[in-house]
């Protein structure tokens, strides 16, 4: 046997060691996300239920799921434990004070075109707006009386011209 029909075996064994070192990782990581668990954390479970950590047993960790509801949950169905300010702003809606400190952007562009003052947006109220809508009306007019005249001229063939 020569190198040549050996090389897509060795390719092969390769790449399925490559894929199983990096899901043994993976796995590593999560399990050591689950061991650092504490009373109090936030956690998101394999199917989406967001809880908090009341409980951490060898195998098991109990869950406070809301006021009066605890749950016994496998540590193997945890899959993320989130850090405080991401728990509060998924399950409580509670943003982090550091949007406070920065310039807020209005909802509606008002604050955009005020001007100096009650008295100047007083005055700019009662001025009219042009909107160019006579200049419109009074081409069209235009067009259509030009338009007129051509239906009223005599169409002219091939052979007709204006010379004499």
């Amino acid at each position: 046997m020569n190198a040549y029909t050996l090389l897509p075996f060795i390719v092969l064994i390769a790449a399925m060691f490559l894929m199983t070192r990096s899901a043994k990782k993976k796995q590593q990581q999560a399990a050591q996300m689950r061991n650092e668990m504490q009373p109090g954390s936030g956690v998101r479970t394999i199917g989406g239920m967001y809880a908090t950590v009341k409980e951490v047993n060898e195998d098991t960790v109990l869950l406070d799921a809301g006021p009066g509801v605890d749950l016994l949950f496998a540590k193997n169905a945890i899959g993320a434990v989130l850090t405080d300010d991401e728990y509060n702003r998924i399950v409580h809606g509670i943003e982090h004070d550091l949007k406070s400190d920065a310039d807020l952007v209005p909802d509606d562009a008002s604050s955009l075109t005020e001007t100096d003052g009650p008295a100047a947006a007083a005055a700019a109220s009662d001025d009219k707006i042009d909107l160019g809508k006579k200049d419109a009306v009074e081409d069209a007019d235009a067009a259509g009386a030009a338009e007129a005249k051509a239906q009223d001229e005599p169409k002219k063939t091939d052979g007709d011209s204006d010379a004499k």
